[in-house]
């Protein structure tokens, strides 16, 4: 199992980003290429592994958050993000890992790697935390602004990752809406879900935000504006959650002590909500495995996220998505 690994995209990189993928191949992950500038990465190592399996691919060339996806592409044909996606192409590894830009990392799926069949429109598919689990959010920031179709879609590449790499078997799939009721929602949503409630999948219908996080849903569908928002907003509630925590904490020597005694239960939840431990989210869609990585991914998110990546090679995700009849597109859908 061979991982390319861009080593200058994300806010910690590559500092965050080669310490990650080290720790990936101690742990006998796979063979890691860090594509990058070799000077920057050298740096972030005491003294060179060696004794691992990892290489690395230079380039001086990486594409910044603040820069236009396709412009810097265009510019920049030798850009970090690029190269890395065409090991992935070339057969020389088998994925894709980045906590750079999105834009630029969808923009370099497609170019290079194309999309699955017919399918319109690749989607971020990401692990969130439930009551019940770790359940799918699709799409959590890869298309702002969606047609009907593109929701249907979604829907079941969303399904399909759930019972690939969660093992969810016949995973529950809802539309994210204002309202349970069919008659709810904007004309995209009302249209999607025309097309989802015949659709061969388990389907059961609208789900409010208030429901996403009690796990009784396993996919849930909306756009990428949508999904992210959604996404950040749970990130910085649970950050928030914590910190006030802590602060009524430092308020009496008696919730110091009760403290110190829930601490083991506090870290297990904490543990439970910490994007870190999903480490990145597949880019669903495209003809190879894309691995997204939040921005601010540190070491431990980068290590998980090329765990991901193997557990998505392994279980064939690619091939099953190719294997949709839906990947051949839907002729009879006027959306």
């Amino acid at each position: 199992m061979r991982i390319a690994v861009d080593a200058m995209g994300g806010d910690h990189a590559p500092g965050e980003i080669v310490k990650g993928a080290l720790l990936a191949a101690q742990e006998g992950i796979g063979e890691i290429i860090l594509v990058g500038d070799r000077a920057a990465i050298e740096k972030v190592w005491e003294r060179p592994p060696h004794h691992l399996p990892v290489e690395i691919v230079h380039t001086d060339q990486s594409v910044s958050m603040e820069e236009a996806p396709a412009l810097a592409l265009r510019r920049k044909r030798e850009a970090s993000i690029l190269l890395a996606t065409r090991l992935v192409k070339k057969g020389r590894a088998d994925a894709v890992v980045s906590a750079g830009s999105t834009g630029a990392q969808m923009a370099a799926a497609l170019l290079v790697l194309g999309r699955c069949g017919k399918i319109q429109r690749p989607a971020i598919a990401t692990p969130i935390p439930t009551l019940k689990g770790p359940k799918v959010l699709i799409d959590a920031g890869a298309n702002v602004d969606c047609r009907p179709h593109n929701l249907y879609e979604f829907a079941h590449m969303g399904s399909l990752y759930a019972d690939k790499i969660l093992g969810i078997k016949n995973p529950k799939v809802g539309l994210l809406n204002v309202g349970s009721e069919p008659t709810k929602g904007n004309e995209t949503t009302l249209a999607a879900y025309s097309l989802l409630k015949t659709a061969s999948l388990n389907f059961i219908g609208n789900v409010e935000g208030r429901e996403v996080f009690s796990g009784e849903v396993d996919v849930i569908v909306c756009d990428g504006f949508v999904g992210n928002v959604l996404l950040k907003s749970g990130e910085g509630l649970a950050q928030a959650f914590f910190t006030m925590i802590a602060q009524e904490i430092r308020k009496s020597l008696m919730a110091q002590v009760g403290a110190l005694l829930l601490l083991p239960t506090l870290k297990r939840l904490k543990k439970q909500v910490d994007y870190t431990e999903y480490g990145g989210a597949p880019l669903l869609g495209v003809k190879g495995i894309s691995i997204v990585c939040h921005g601010s991914s540190n070491a431990q998110a980068i290590k998980n996220a090329i765990r991901t990546a193997a557990r998505c090679v392994e279980q064939g995700l690619v091939q099953a998505l190719s294997e949709w009849p839906g990947a051949e597109g839907v002729s009879s859908c006027p959306c």
